[in-house]
């Protein structure tokens, strides 16, 4: 890396005397090592934004009117021999340039500004104001105030701090924040947060002196009244004249009045702490814009007042105690309702006079339901009476206005097939067909002969006990006994 720069050379002066018997290379290497701990934006080549930023920093750091009289314009000749001695103090006191070094003292490796450690052979810069053992890292030498890097390492001690020239001098003098030079004679003016020559706190637009006198700030300057009232005060909507700021502005929409001018156009009513409206660039008291211009309700005919609420519903505009439940006549304000033909109704009274409820629970059915001999039912409610299941798309029957799963209805009140000693259920879609004879009942594919599992339908049978036999099996059994 190329580090000749135009501060290489004074670099190489700032090498402290225990690096005097480095040659030259050596003394570049040292260099070199303190432009790699800077920022890169910072470091002083020629050519790039780090030579723009030390000529920035020469000049806001070491402005020229608090090195010399010659540079300085508002020093009164009574405040020539103040000025000399401040110079000579902080010379003597103050000011001095740092040097930088390679760091070998192990015991006391701590940088002043950072409280980090600095390791042995690294470059740190040392500053003989505040004595041999105090030390800093290359990008940890900067003002106290200004927190910037300290231009070719010129700064000034002052209560073990470090400050820049121009920061260190604020410390002593106040600096007039017009000319930039500090103050030493025994009257100044504080303004704005800041100080200023009593001659230099002056109206942005006309220069007149401002110090004893009013003054309004805009955008961050300062006018005497007469400008600001000129430039930048607002005219009143009603008379046309500048609103000074010794009148109340009292402003709505961008536009302003004077208090005495804030009058309805109508009626001229103060309108200062009133309800008003505005039409065609006009105001006007409530009652008069009421009258005038304000849409009247369907309900009541009567004119909605400014600031008073507007229920919209079906193209016709309500006040808020005009749009009413149709039966019980409370008005809905903000509560659900439901329409029904022309008419509005509060959820509970369209319950109580329109909603579908269950034939069993008598409750409104909100959601799914369903229909059985056009009588409306809850689905969770449309159930088996015995054992509760849902039936609902599944086949049923019904006994005495009871719903029953076929299960629980063969179970109640089926007859029992005498061959399987199930329930025989008829009378639904699909049914069994079955066949009866005396007291004893049997499903059609139950009723075949017990010995050779011949059906028995259409065919003559012998009853022999629990046993239906056909005519042969009969004949058989009987000849074998």
């Amino acid at each position: 890396m190329n580090c000749e720069t135009m501060f290489t050379k004074q670099m190489k002066k700032r090498l402290t005397k225990n690096n005097s018997k480095l040659n030259d290379e050596e003394k570049r290497l040292i260099i070199e090592q303190y432009f790699l701990q800077l920022p890169v934006q910072k470091v002083p080549r020629l050519g790039t934004q780090g030579q723009k930023y030390r000529d920035r920093q020469i000049i806001m750091q070491l402005p020229k009117q608090d090195l010399a009289l010659a540079y300085c314009k508002f020093v009164e000749r009574e405040n020539w021999k103040y000025f000399e001695d401040f110079v000579h103090n902080r010379n003597v006191n103050a000011l001095e340039i740092g040097s930088i070094k390679l760091f070998t003292d192990s015991n006391n490796n701590t940088c002043k500004t950072c409280n980090k450690s600095i390791g042995v052979q690294e470059v740190c810069v040392v500053a003989s104001k505040f004595g041999d053992e105090v030390q800093w890292h290359p990008n940890c030498f900067i003002c106290n105030v200004c927190q910037e890097l300290l231009v070719d390492l010129t700064y000034c001690a002052k209560d073990d701090k470090l400050y820049c020239e121009r920061h260190y001098a604020e410390t002593i003098k106040p600096r007039c924040s017009a000319c930039d030079e500090l103050i030493f004679s025994g009257e100044y003016t504080k303004a704005m947060g800041k100080e200023w020559h009593t001659n230099h706190f002056c109206c942005w637009k006309c220069d007149l002196t401002l110090s004893g006198q009013r003054y309004v700030i805009r955008e961050g300057h300062p006018f005497c009244i007469k400008c600001y009232e000129q430039s930048h005060a607002n005219v009143c909507e009603e008379c046309t004249k500048p609103i000074g700021i010794d009148s109340k502005d009292l402003c709505y929409n961008e536009k302003h009045w004077h208090e005495a001018c804030f009058v309805c156009r109508k009626c001229k009513k103060s309108l200062v702490d009133d309800r008003f409206g505005t039409k065609n660039d006009a105001v006007y008291c409530g009652d008069c814009y009421d009258m005038e211009y304000s849409p009247r309700c369907d309900g009541c005919g009567e004119p909605f007042k400014a600031g008073h609420k507007k229920m919209e519903y079906k193209g016709k505009s309500l006040h808020e105690q005009c749009f009413t439940c149709f039966k019980c006549q409370v008005p809905i304000g903000t509560k659900s309702f439901v329409p029904r033909e022309n008419d509005i109704f509060c959820s509970e009274c369209y319950e109580l006079k329109y909603a579908v409820r269950c034939v069993k629970c008598s409750e409104v059915i909100n959601g799914d339901g369903l229909t059985f001999k056009d009588e409306p039912w809850h689905k969770e409610c449309f159930a088996c009476s015995k054992c509760k299941k849902l039936i609902s798309g599944n086949k049923f029957s019904m006994k005495d206005d009871n719903l029953y799963c076929l299960d629980c209805f063969g179970e109640v009140y089926a007859h029992k097939c005498s061959s399987c000693n199930k329930p025989i259920i008829s009378g639904n879609p699909g049914g069994t067909r079955f066949v009866a004879f005396e007291d004893r009942n049997w499903h059609s594919d139950c009723f075949k002969c017990s010995a050779c599992q011949i059906t028995l339908s259409g065919r003559g049978f012998i009853m022999d006990g629990p046993e239906l036999l056909c005519a042969e099996c009969a004949k058989s059994r009987l000849s074998l006994s």
